[in-house]
């Protein structure tokens, strides 16, 4: 995700939101991968929404791609700014709230203070303005399993769950466990989902450098729990009624989605039909705790029970990525060599001599503001 821009043209007039035919659901972040596939889940369960973002072009555009629909409204907001906040708020009545925004890893250590300004900030002015203007609303926040910090697969430490102790690792991590805190604290009605992973069949042009520096970053071994974009969007349209206030639920995908990091690499570059598109990297050190990514397996059983989202397991998720590139695979296949070479020139581990990862290291030679 790119760290986002300001806001530069007027926001809908009120007149846009009241003609919904019933109070909506608030959608922060509705222009991001989640916050797509959320305001599709809220409209396909009947549920009117006033979807906010950014207004930068590029979330206009795709506001105004979409089909007309008088249950779905969209204003534009910066939720940094506090006035925004409150306007969007009591110009949206909603009667419930899902908080989707945030900058998250990589761009967050690109501008940490920004990423802050975000992540907990733009929290925090929006809670305070949900307890003002429209404290009947529930509302359901998302979190990361980031807030449990480096998780060493060599230690027993169980699955993570809503009782796992907070020990952030990194500034993502750190501000997405400040953000919660604030969450917890306020009078109305609020659930919390930690998500794991999140994967989408989408097949878009590749990742970014950033993205791909820090993916070859991670332990090849260190374990991940991943859940499809679409099924974290059912959990957070079944959370606006679902009877979990007061919970923190683990959102990840069912079992077939306990994986270590180089299933996701090998597995998503078969699908497409690049085998051996990325190298192998290097292993975590089973000796250091302190050099793990902040990922691990999860107890999803209470999350499952309630709301009824884990629909997409791995090998649909891979099947349907291949079912979308279709003929091209065969195209593809001339790009894994080519890629396979230059991933093993741009790897942070190039000529470090390592032979353990150090994903945190390699952060702060990349972005050293992000560990200042």
């Amino acid at each position: 995700m790119r760290a986002p821009t300001r806001s530069t043209g007027p926001s809908p007039s009120l007149s846009t939101v009241t003609l919904l035919s019933e109070a909506p659901v608030l959608v922060t972040g509705a222009c991001g991968l989640v916050g797509r596939a959320t305001v599709t889940a809220l409209r396909a369960r009947g549920l009117p929404v006033v979807a906010t973002d950014l207004g930068s072009r590029a979330n206009r555009e795709h506001a105004a791609s979409l089909p007309a629909d008088r249950d779905l409204a969209w204003r534009w907001a910066d939720l940094t700014a506090p006035e925004q906040a409150r306007g969007l708020v009591k110009a949206s009545a909603p009667r419930a709230v899902v908080h989707l925004a945030a900058v998250i890893p990589p761009a967050c250590y690109d501008d940490p203070g920004l990423a802050e300004a975000v992540n907990v900030g733009g929290t925090r002015h929006l809670t305070e303005a949900v307890v003002d203007h429209a404290p009947q609303a529930r509302f359901v926040h998302a979190s990361s399993v980031a807030v449990h910090g480096s998780r060493n697969p060599h230690r027993d430490l169980g699955l993570l769950g809503p009782d796992t102790p907070l020990a952030p690792s990194d500034l993502y991590g750190r501000h997405k466990a400040a953000a919660e805190e604030v969450v917890r604290a306020i009078a109305t009605p609020w659930v919390v989902l930690r998500l794991g992973g999140v994967m989408t069949t989408e097949v878009s042009g590749g990742n970014d450098a950033d993205t791909s520096y820090f993916s070859a970053s991670l332990p090849d071994d260190g374990r991940i729990q991943t859940v499809d974009v679409r099924d974290v969007a059912r959990a957070f349209a079944a959370a606006v009624d679902a009877d979990v206030v007061g919970e923190i639920l683990m959102i990840g995908g069912d079992e077939s989605h306990r994986l270590v990091q180089r299933d996701i690499a090998t597995g998503y570059t078969a699908a497409l039909g690049m085998d051996g598109a990325v190298p192998a990297g290097l292993p975590g050190d089973p000796d250091d705790d302190s050099t793990w990514f902040a990922t691990d397996w999860m107890d999803t059983a209470r999350a499952q029970e309630a709301l009824g989202f884990q629909q997409v397991s791995w090998p649909r998720l891979l099947e349907e990525v291949r079912e979308q590139v279709g003929w091209k695979r065969y195209l593809l296949r001339l790009v894994g060599p080519p890629m396979h070479a230059l991933a093993v020139r741009r790897s942070p581990y190039a000529g470090t001599g390592l032979t353990h990862a150090d994903p945190w290291g390699a952060v702060e030679r990349r972005w050293p503001a992000a560990t200042s």
